[in-house]
């Protein structure tokens, strides 16, 4: 079937072409590029910068700049000195469904890597967005997210003490903190979620062990019971390049 323009539905308009018919000749050889890795399986090297600048006849610095945009959409990943084909992306409900349940629904094994757990006093602005009472004792829960050992994100979560107070002893690091919650006969009722783009913190990044550069999906919840009572506040932060997020929406 011949579509408008040549462009299939669900493609970016017209491929990324101006009205005008001109585009900067690094899309052109990105679109090239994009084309051989769709005939590649996962993990597939491809040809060196050399080599696609003399197939494609133009500069390295062109070659590399498509490169570089294919990283930070997820199409490619480095590997040692050189790059390769990346894997689909991870699809990320949006929902009360932890992250342990979504990563396994997709035949990944997710983990999570301790970074520290803390106790203080509830400041303002924490007390002021959950609920909380000023000063009652919190947790910061803060750890790596993992998929297949692969370092996909950063998580830090609050809660009250009141609500796991045992958590720096009965609680596992790199297991489901809502499991643990759901063991301990809490049950979620809502949340309220918000979804923004950002780029890691230098601190951040090193944490991920990503380019500083890198877009970031930020997600930030705040959880309550089915009395309506806080429960966390989460701030969850996913590579752009290796996360999706779906939503079943009904009227």
């Amino acid at each position: 079937m011949d579509y408008p323009n040549d462009q299939a539905p669900g493609a970016p308009v017209r491929s990324g072409i101006p009205e005008h018919g001109r585009i900067p000749k690094y899309y052109a050889v990105k679109a090239e590029i994009a084309v051989l890795v769709d005939g590649l399986g996962e993990g597939s090297l491809i040809p060196t910068e050399r080599d696609l600048s003399e197939r494609y006849d133009v500069a390295r610095e062109t070659v590399r700049q498509a490169l570089r945009e294919l990283v930070l959409e997820g199409k490619l990943r480095r590997q040692g000195r050189g790059t390769v084909v990346a894997g689909p992306k991870l699809e990320q409900p949006l929902s009360l469904a932890s992250y342990t349940e979504g990563v396994r629904r997709q035949g990944r094994t997710p983990g999570r890597g301790l970074v520290g757990l803390d106790r203080f006093p509830c400041p303002d602005a924490l007390a002021a967005e959950t609920g909380l009472t000023r000063g009652e004792p919190v947790w910061h829960l803060e750890r790596v997210l993992l998929a297949d050992d692969e370092r996909v994100g950063l998580e830090s979560t609050y809660v009250a003490v009141t609500i796991a107070p045992r958590l720096d002893s009965d609680f596992e690091p790199d297991s489901s903190f809502y499991a643990y919650l759901h063991d301990q006969g809490i049950v979620f009722g809502d949340a309220d979620e918000r979804i923004e783009t950002v780029l890691a913190t230098p601190r951040e990044a090193l944490l991920i062990g990503t380019p500083p550069a890198l877009p970031m999906l930020l997600i930030h919840r705040v959880s309550r019971d089915t009395r309506g009572r806080p429960l966390e506040r989460v701030r969850s932060l996913y590579r752009g390049d290796r996360f999706s997020f779906t939503a079943h929406l009904k009227e």
